[in-house]
């Protein structure tokens, strides 16, 4: 079994926009940068809920639609406020089809 789900193609998401995969754990935001670089983060942002796929994208960092918090893409970390930070997983491209860790799509639940 592959440790990566082809979720899509390149093309599918518009440049400079995102896509919305739904998982059983919640949704993640699966953008593509001016530079066609692939990024997945949780799509709800932890200071108020919003929804980071409708978020205005520059370089390689979304910002909020609800309140302006920017997050870097590759991180997941908020910029400028002391607390906020989002999940992010891997992806990567293979013949133009977007493949991301199926660990983020197929979350266990293990004894703690």
């Amino acid at each position: 079994m592959s440790d990566f789900i082809d979720i899509g193609a390149v093309n599918d998401i518009p440049v400079r926009a995102a896509r919305v995969v739904k998982t059983a754990q919640g949704c993640i935001a699966v953008f593509r940068t001016s530079h066609d670089k692939i990024f997945a983060i949780d799509d709800k942002c932890p200071h108020k809920g919003g929804p980071l796929s409708n978020g205005i994208q520059h370089g390689e960092s979304i910002t909020c639609p609800l309140h302006n918090w920017v997050f870097d893409l590759n991180t997941g970390v908020a910029q400028g406020v002391d607390e906020g930070s989002v999940q992010t997983y891997p992806t990567k491209v293979l013949d133009g089809r977007i493949l991301m860790a199926r660990a983020a799509i197929y979350k266990s639940v293990a004894a703690e």
